[in-house]
Formats: C-alpha cells, structure tokens, sequence
C-alpha cells in the first residue's frame, strides 16, 4: 500500500490543522498521523490507496479555513502498516516518548 509523508508549512499551528487534517485522513480511509514540528510545519504521514493519497494532498494545500498553507513538500515512504490514524502530540508518535 502507497505511504506519504508530506510536510506543511505556513499558519499550520493553533488552527485546527492536526484534528482537521485527521477527520479527512480517517474520511478518505487513510491510517498514519499529523503533528506539530517545532519548526512551525505540520508533519502527515499517511498510508493508503494512491486515489486518498491523492485526495489528501490536495486537502492539504488548503487545509480547514483558519489555516494559510504556504507550502506542501510530498515525500514517498515505506508503508508500516498503521493502524488507525492519530493526532499526536509533537514528539509523540504511536506511543514512543523522544527526549
């Protein structure tokens, strides 16, 4: 299965972005996660069929209305699998802690 991971840069942060961009993964059927990078972007990997995939990063240049995406960098990746599609806390990803 197609994995993505595409990084979004611009007003991306305290507007919504993760929560909105998880309902339309888990809309389009995509597994994966988004958080906030401490560089001001939102990283989104995501895993599923190369139509959602699709369909996701067109959602992203946009993203809900309070954002300005400013940039979308795509990344093809290897699929892990995932199960279910989080909003992650920054640094958190699927349970592991990074220091």
């Amino acid at each position: 299965m197609p994995a993505r991971c595409f990084l979004v840069s611009g007003r991306v942060q305290g507007v919504h972005f993760r929560a909105a961009t998880s309902a339309q993964a888990r809309q389009l059927g995509l597994t994966g996660h988004a958080r906030n990078l401490a560089d001001g972007r939102v990283e989104v990997v995501a895993e599923g069929s190369a139509a959602a995939l699709a369909q996701l990063a067109a959602w992203l240049s946009h993203g809900p209305p309070a954002a300005r995406v400013d940039h979308v960098l795509e990344q093809e990746i290897e699929a892990t699998g995932r199960v279910g599609f989080e909003e992650c806390q920054a640094n958190a990803i699927a349970g592991v802690r990074r220091r």
